[in-house]
């Protein structure tokens, strides 16, 4: 069983003892602990939005989680099954103090978790975190008396009001996707995604939509990350059906990959890669993502005169952050997660899928066509399960020095250590929501990719 603590939110495995996985007396305590979080700031009755990706544990972590709520005097909207950029989305229409998403993102079914937003409907940042954490682990949190009971109210239509505000933007262009008659083949990995997608491609003028895996039951028909090897099932159907268009999201419907019609990945990297460069088309501005994320966006952004682009430390919030900071006009990650200011701060599938369905048919080429317009590089990603006689701080402190006395490269310390040579990078860091070292590392071709990576590993016999 695992229950981990970060600036990811509060994630673990459903069962066991309470503190060791996600345990029923654990998503109080932390809900608990959240609320408090709010009140204290505000001073005053709260109010609140929760919505649930469809895993298999969501309706019992739900309930939990609005009964916590309802016993601390928070008034509740409750969303139902929803997606992770709706509920942001819910916070911000409904001018509410926060928000809880229960969603386990993609990890597999028996993994859920609590996300938790403030009242701009974004993540809370690492401080704001440690305080929920300190909250908790000291049961510094007291319920309302009978009289001050919190009230749950419904709202259904959230979805359709995030479909709604995303076709209002300047740059969707309903009219341009109509007219191309797009056939587009939908996985939904048995989540959420299963009834958002569909919906707001019909409501794009998509008229041809294959559905597969899109019924919400929970129980995931292939593992739930949207990475190649687990996106066979899309490829055939997209190739089998004559499709122009794969899309595929996680549970919780933040991340985007697209498969071209045939049949082969788009790659992750790209689909924050292809939206960038259409925003970037038609306003200048400049663009921010991840460490971790490809070296395309930097050199997509540099096409545009006056654009310059940054990278900011993994984790959407340190995104964000970097964005405001330098008046970004869009960024994301390489994971398929497309942030859109203009339409909110956080990673929305739905506003990627709107505009690169604009970008495709104002473009007029298929999408394996579009895809080679775009610089190539190769990610490769490796990983190290740490164990205690590991000490990754030391490890990651001497690699930078080592490096950095190199001199013919330039190394970032801001989240793990970040390596940038003059043919492609590599990037260590310890993951927010695993117990592993991640290393990725990118380069024009796989072989100089996992060559960077291995020659950086074996530096310190990892």
């Amino acid at each position: 069983m695992s229950l981990i603590k970060s600036i990811s939110g509060i994630r673990g495995t459903i069962g066991g003892r309470p503190g060791e996985g996600l345990s029923p007396i654990d998503v109080v305590k932390f809900t608990s602990a959240f609320a408090t979080f709010l009140q204290r700031r505000k001073g005053a009755k709260l109010t609140m939005v929760v919505g649930r990706d469809a895993r298999l544990s969501g309706e019992m972590v739900d309930r939990l989680v609005v009964g916590a709520l309802v016993g601390m005097g928070v008034e509740v909207i409750e969303t139902g099954l929803s997606t992770t950029p709706t509920t942001e989305m819910a916070v911000i229409n409904h001018k509410a103090d926060g928000g809880i998403i229960i969603t386990a993102s993609h990890n597999p079914v028996q993994w859920n978790a609590l996300k938790l937003l403030n009242s701009r409907g974004e993540f809370i940042d690492a401080e704001e975190g440690a305080e929920v954490l300190r909250l908790a682990e000291e049961d510094d949190y007291s319920y309302a008396e009978v009289h001050d009971l919190g009230r749950v109210t419904v709202d259904d239509s959230t979805i359709d009001r995030h479909i709604e505000q995303v076709l209002a933007l300047k740059l969707v262009d309903r009219d341009a996707i109509a007219a191309a008659h797009f056939k587009v083949a939908v996985d939904g990995v048995n989540s959420t995604g299963g009834i958002a997608i569909p919906r707001l491609l019909r409501a794009l003028g998509v008229t041809d939509v294959v559905e597969l895996n899109c019924e919400p039951t929970g129980r995931f028909a292939h593992n739930p990350e949207p990475i190649p090897h687990n996106l066979t099932q899309i490829s055939e159907t997209v190739r089998e059906n004559g499709c122009d268009l794969g899309i595929v999201v996680d549970p919780d419907v933040d991340r985007l990959a697209l498969v071209c019609e045939t049949g082969e990945m788009f790659g992750e990297e790209y689909t924050l890669v292809s939206v960038a460069d259409y925003v970037l088309q038609h306003t200048k501005g400049n663009t921010v993502s991840n460490l971790s994320s490809s070296r395309a966006l930097r050199d997509v952004t540099s096409r545009y005169s006056g654009c310059q682009y940054n990278a900011a430390a993994v984790g959407e919030v340190n995104v964000t952050t970097l964005m405001r900071k330098t008046g970004a006009i869009i960024g994301g990650e390489g994971n398929g997660g497309v942030i859109y200011p203009e339409l909110h701060y956080g990673r929305d599938a739905l506003v990627g899928v709107a505009l690169f369905l604009t970008l495709l048919a104002k473009r007029r080429m298929r999408v394996s066509e579009l895809r080679k317009t775009y610089p190539e590089y190769i990610i490769s990603k490796n990983r190290i399960d740490l164990t205690p006689d590991i000490n990754v701080d030391d490890i990651l402190a001497r690699l930078a020095a080592k490096y950095e006395a190199m001199g013919d490269c330039e190394v970032t310390t801001i989240d793990g250590v970040k390596i940038d040579f003059a043919d492609g990078w590599v990037h260590l860091r310890k993951s927010n929501t695993e117990p592993i070292i991640r290393v990725y590392s990118e380069a024009k071709d796989e072989a100089r990719a996992n060559e960077l990576a291995q020659s950086v590993m074996i530096s310190f016999k990892l």
